[in-house]
């Protein structure tokens, strides 16, 4: 048996408020490294990670023993606790073990998108005011670069062969092993993700060892793992997908993570026949190439017991004809990165209903209200989907506006997804309010992209909104007031070399006007209408890349 049970009391619903088909969960009161640590003790000699790329195979013994090592010797070179710890690397061994020593050390994680620009990477290192970067030396000319940018006091710590003024991460290792700290308050910071919320600029998410232990108890319930599976992660460590869903959930059951750095069709093939793959959790562009690619025939996933999609809505056919071709169940899930990663999920067990994101999870209540006065619709109904969480954030860092707009006095998260509930309690995502672009499961402000463009010489004006597209979902696509004539071609490549790839505009419409609100908001859901376009311009399509 593993170290984290779930221990569940009766709870009884409400007229108006939704709850969950199980009972509340019981949480552990102790952090997210402490857990590791405790776990590890119990299976030892237990293969802990898998790395598919290296083969490299790291026991929990092994495992237990790096953390702490990284914990002492981050605390000898200056960490204090309630520092931030950046990382921005592919997934690795190395990069869990950097995240759980910086926890153990007191510290507070942030990771960052490795496909991230400089300027972007300074962004949110100087938001977050972290103090090192643990990063691969391909990313070491663009982390030290936004290090200088952001006032130049993250130290580096670098995983493989360090250049000079780094810190090797295995040097950290020669620091020993004592703990540099007796106890760590479970209701202290753990992670600092960032997200878009539901409008504007990426901010940080402020999640404590608490609030990650209860979504990884929740998840546990739908999503059990027993310590026979081996547990595929494909999903990026810097996204609650990688980390929450797939690493904690994985290694605080004792289990096998197994992980791969990208996704790359045969190479996760190989790693699920390889390696026996018993279950995984991936994102839409990987299940349709599960259900598409011709190299899924030439693998065998027999191993393979079941397949959940989340970080971005799931077609129903694509879903069926996913799980058809794979031969295994493929499910879906809800959530937010401010409620830590998971707030429904398909549960194991019950045959997946086509288009459902699953039911909610133990301890998450939620209602449905109207998006205009705020009323409570009607059972059947459709609304804004609010939800209450033992698993929400306790804020965004530095940013009591956007944190008031997003949780409510009366401590409901404000989604910005419209959705319904069937007669069963699965959840159906119908629209959204907010104004984030999933791209490939990442998120998109308009926001940002919209500043660059007008920073532009001929752009007078801007916005952006999702169009459709199969591979990613959502593509972000540009309508432009020009102030003077200017090729489309030009004013994609021009936001395309100041965002991430996954950022970039596909396409541009020329038109004579933005259409506001009084107040001066962008009316985005006009522009998803055909608009009349100045008679010297006419829709021009990006190259997609």
């Amino acid at each position: 048996m593993s170290v984290l049970e779930v221990e569940m009391h009766a709870t009884a619903p409400d007229s108006e408020t939704r709850t969950s088909h199980w009972p509340d969960p019981v949480v552990p009161d102790v952090s997210l490294p402490e857990l590791l640590l405790a776990t590890a003790f119990c299976q030892a000699e237990r293969t802990a990670i898998l790395d598919a790329a290296s083969g490299r195979v790291v026991r929990y013994r092994e495992l237990a023993d790096q953390v702490r090592r990284v914990a002492a010797g981050l605390a000898a070179h200056g960490l204090v606790p309630g520092q931030t710890f950046a990382i921005i690397a592919p997934n690795s061994p190395e990069w869990l073990v950097g995240c759980f020593g910086a926890m153990l050390a007191g510290g507070v994680v942030t990771g960052i998108n490795p496909l991230a620009t400089a300027e972007e990477i300074a962004t949110q290192l100087a938001d977050a005011e972290a103090r090192f970067v643990l990063t691969v030396p391909a990313l070491v000319p663009a982390v030290w670069a936004a290090a200088e940018s952001a006032g130049g006091t993250a130290k580096s710590v670098v995983i493989g062969s360090p250049p000079e003024d780094a810190i090797g991460f295995e040097e950290l290792f020669a620091h020993g092993s004592r703990r540099p700290l007796e106890h760590i308050d479970p209701g202290s910071l753990a992670l600092l993700p960032y997200s878009s919320g539901t409008t504007g600029l990426p901010k940080g998410v402020r999640l404590t060892h608490l609030a990650c232990m209860a979504n990884v108890v929740q998840m546990r319930t739908s999503w059990p793992v027993a310590r026979a599976d081996q547990v595929l992660a494909v999903a990026p460590f810097f996204h609650a997908v990688g980390l929450i869903v797939l690493a904690c959930r994985t290694l605080f059951a004792g289990a096998t993570l197994v992980t791969l750095p990208r996704f790359e069709v045969e190479g996760f093939l190989a790693a699920v026949q390889d390696h026996r793959i018993t279950q995984s959790v991936v994102v839409p562009p990987i299940v349709l190439a599960l259900a598409q690619h011709p190299a899924v025939d030439h693998y065998d996933l027999s191993a393979l017991r079941w397949l959940a999609c989340g970080a971005a809505p799931l077609d129903a056919d694509l879903q069926q004809a996913c799980s058809q071709r794979i031969g295994c169940p493929v499910g879906q899930g809800y959530g937010m990165t401010e409620a830590t990663a998971g707030i429904a999920l398909w549960p194991v067990g019950i045959p997946p209903v086509p288009g459902s994101s699953g039911r909610l999870l133990p301890g998450v209540r939620a209602r449905l209200v109207d998006p205009e006065t705020g009323a409570d619709v009607a059972r059947g109904g459709t609304g804004e989907l609010l939800v209450r969480s033992p698993a929400l954030m306790t804020g965004y860092l530095g940013n009591t506006a956007a944190t008031a707009t997003t949780i409510d006095r009366e401590g409901w998260l404000h989604t910005g997804d419209v959705a319904r509930f069937d007669a069963d309690g699965n959840l159906f995502l119908i629209d959204r309010i907010k104004e984030l672009i999933k791209v490939k499961a990442f998120q998109v402000a308009p926001a940002e992209l919209e500043a660059i463009l007008r920073s532009h010489p001929a752009v007078k004006d801007a916005a952006v909104v999702p169009m459709p597209d199969e591979r990613a979902g959502e593509l972000p696509k540009a309508f432009v007031v020009p102030a003077r004539e200017v090729p489309a071609q030009e004013l994609i490549e021009y936001a395309a070399g100041r965002v991430a790839p996954y950022k970039r505009i596909h396409e541009v419409a020329f038109i004579d006007a933005i259409p506001t609100s009084p107040s001066g908001k962008i009316l985005r859901r006009l522009l998803a209408r055909p608009v009349p376009q100045p008679a010297h311009h006419r829709m021009t399509q990006g190259e997609t890349t």
